[in-house]
C-alpha cells in the first residue's frame, strides 16, 4: 500500500458509508470533519477511519491545513468528498501509479461522472473537468476560497478512470443549502476578479482544459444576463437538452446558482459603496 485517503465531511451520515466502502482497499483513511452534528464521526470510526476535527472556513484554507497538519501514513494522498465513489478500476489505477517509483509525476488529475436521477449528466455538467485528486502531500497547495486552484510543485499526470459524484444524493433541499453557502464564496471571489480587471485571453484561447475553464469563468463574471447565458450555454450549446429531464433540471439549477452569485456580488458592491441592499 502506498496511498492514504482524505475525506472531507460535514453531516454526511447518509453518504459516508458508501464512500468508505469504496475506499476499503486503503489502510489509512482520514476523515477531516467540520464538526458534524449527526453520526458522521461515529460511522467513520466504526469503519476504521481516523477522524480529525476542524471547523470549516473556506476550501483552500481547509485543504492547506490538512496537508500541513495531518500525519498521513503515506506520502501519496487521494482526496475525495463523502458524496463520491471510487470504482474498483480507479482504485486499481491509483495503487498502480503510486507504487511505480519510476514515475516523475507528483500529482494526478481525474475526471468525474456527475450523477442526477440515476444517470450520468455528461453534456450539461461540462465534462470533462480535470480535478487534482491524487498528489504527494508535500507537493501541493491551494488558493481560492471555493473551487480552489491547485498549485503543484512538479509534473502532473492524468488518470484514465473516473470517480462518481452524487452531488444530489441528499435531495434538492440540502443541495440548495450547500450552494447558498458556495455562492457567497463565489461572490467574494468574483468581486476580487472584477477588481483586478484582467481576462486571461491566452488561457481562454490556447490554454489547457483546466486553465480554459477558469478563464471562461473569469470572462463570465463580466457578461450581462449571466444566469440566462449559463442556462443556454449548458442546455443548447453543450447539449443538455439531449439528457432529458435530468439535463433540464441540472441546467436550471446551474442558472439559479449563477443568479445567487450575481445577487450577492451586487450586495457586496453596494455595501462597499455605502449603499443599502
Amino acid at each position: 500500500m502506498s496511498v492514504s485517503v482524505l475525506i472531507l465531511t460535514l453531516n454526511e451520515e447518509a453518504n459516508l458509508p458508501s464512500c468508505l466502502e469504496s475506499v476499503s482497499w486503503c489502510d489509512d483513511v482520514v476523515v477531516l470533519d467540520s464538526v458534524s452534528k449527526d453520526r458522521t464521526q461515529d460511522i467513520a470510526r466504526s469503519n476504521g477511519a481516523r477522524v480529525v476535527e476542524r471547523p470549516f472556513d473556506d476550501w483552500s484554507t481547509h485543504q492547506n491545513w490538512a496537508v500541513e497538519n495531518i500525519d498521513f501514513k503515506h506520502r501519496w494522498v487521494y482526496y475525495c468528498d463523502a458524496d463520491e465513489i471510487v470504482p474498483p478500476e480507479l482504485a486499481d489505477e491509483i495503487m498502480a501509479v503510486t507504487s511505480d517509483t519510476s514515475r516523475r509525476e507528483v500529482c494526478y488529475r481525474l475526471r468525474f461522472k456527475n450523477m442526477l436521477f440515476g444517470q450520468w449528466i455528461k453534456r450539461s455538467s461540462m465534462y470533462p473537468t480535470w480535478v487534482a485528486r491524487l498528489w504527494k502531500v508535500d507537493k501541493i497547495r491551494w488558493q481560492r476560497g471555493t473551487n480552489p486552484i491547485a498549485l503543484v510543485d512538479g509534473p502532473e499526470g492524468r488518470l484514465k478512470h473516473h470517480f462518481l459524484h452524487y452531488s444530489f444524493s441528499k435531495g434538492m433541499g440540502p443541495w440548495f443549502e450547500k450552494h447558498n453557502k458556495y455562492s457567497q464564496y463565489e461572490a467574494v471571489e468574483t468581486v476580487k476578479e472584477l477588481s483586478r480587471g484582467k481576462i486571461d485571453w491566452s488561457g481562454l484561447l490556447r490554454g489547457d482544459a483546466y486553465r480554459q475553464r477558469f478563464a471562461l469563468k473569469n470572462l463570465s463574471f463580466r457578461l450581462p444576463c449571466r444566469p440566462l447565458f449559463k442556462f443556454f450555454f449548458l442546455y443548447l450549446l453543450r447539449g443538455g437538452f439531449l439528457e432529458g429531464r435530468a439535463g433540464l433540471t441540472y441546467c436550471v439549477l446551474q442558472a439559479i446558482y449563477e443568479e445567487m452569485i450575481v445577487a450577492k456580488v451586487n450586495e457586496i458592491r453596494r455595501r462597499e459603496s455605502g449603499l443599502s441592499t
